[in-house]
């Protein structure tokens, strides 16, 4: 009871604050009581799709009006919404399914708000880039997360293109109509070789993880028709070490350090240009 009365006591809403609201990606268990408490207390929900999250509401007994705030109405929509929140009004803003502006309408609201000095309060929820990550068994230290890949091919191929030396795990969602050609496009540019998982429905009855390379995956698929909604998770390209003389190195570390550069700034450029330990770089600067 104490608990819970700190909670509430913590969560009072303020008056002409955004309210940055995850919901569940597809199990309700996963509401927050923090989310369900702030949606049940603003004035006023802004909603992706008002149908669907009416759903949500109804099911747990909100009943904060809503309005509309998607991709298509978002220029006449913001300037309301930030009159509103000028004038006092607490609004929550939710998307379908996540964490809003997560590769889902909402950034440009919130950017709107920076603008404003009005305040934004994110409330966290699930989001499929985290959950998908965390259960795909590949280097989870460091990734980087692309969101939806280009529809039409040339610009598919361009966007991953640019990615063909990432070594961090990438983190992609797709739609399961444009799900092959996405792998087609992955095995041309990181190869067929190139481990992935392959998350469909997270959290939903039937969530599934399917492990295997870029090239198995196009065979999987080929005898299956591609069905939910779907998160890849493909590891980075491999780390070749690179060897290079002492001179090298002394005549690259002169260089930048001639360019302005202090001794930690180049070693660490350096670093990271040859997959060399920074440590051992600095080193080696000390003795110009």
């Amino acid at each position: 009871m104490v608990r819970r009365l700190i909670y509430h006591a913590y969560m009072e809403i303020t008056a002409g604050t955004l309210y940055v609201v995850g919901t569940p990606i597809g199990n309700l268990e996963d509401m927050t009581f923090r989310a369900i408490d702030v949606l049940k207390q603003v004035d006023l929900i802004a909603a992706e799709d008002t149908r669907h999250t009416g759903k949500l509401l109804h099911h747990f007994q909100i009943k904060t009006p809503q309005i509309s705030h998607h991709e298509h109405n978002r220029a006449t929509r913001i300037p309301e919404l930030i009159d509103k929140l000028q004038q006092g009004t607490a609004i929550a803003l939710v998307t379908d399914a996540g964490m809003p502006c997560v590769s889902d309408p909402g950034y440009e609201l919130v950017k709107a708000c920076a603008a404003h000095h009005i305040p934004v309060v994110p409330i966290p929820g699930v989001t499929a880039v985290i959950t998908a990550i965390a259960a795909a068994g590949l280097d989870s230290r460091r990734f980087t997360f692309e969101g939806f890949l280009p529809a039409k091919e040339k610009e598919r191929q361009n966007a991953l293109s640019q990615l063909q030396p990432e070594n961090r795990t990438m983190v992609f969602y797709e739609s399961p109509h444009r799900l092959r050609e996405s792998l087609a496009s992955m095995a041309t540019v990181f190869g067929a070789s190139r481990p992935l998982t392959i998350a469909r429905e997270l959290t939903k009855m039937h969530e599934e993880f399917w492990r295997g390379t870029v090239g198995e995956a196009i065979a999987e698929y080929a005898k299956r028709d591609p069905k939910g909604e779907y998160t890849i998770v493909v590891a980075g390209a491999e780390v070749v070490a690179t060897t290079v003389s002492e001179a090298d190195l002394r005549q690259a570390l002169q260089r930048l350090l001639g360019d302005g550069l202090s001794r930690s700034q180049a070693s660490k450029q350096l670093a990271q240009e040859l997959n060399l330990p920074k440590r051992e770089i600095y080193q080696l600067s000390l003795e110009l």
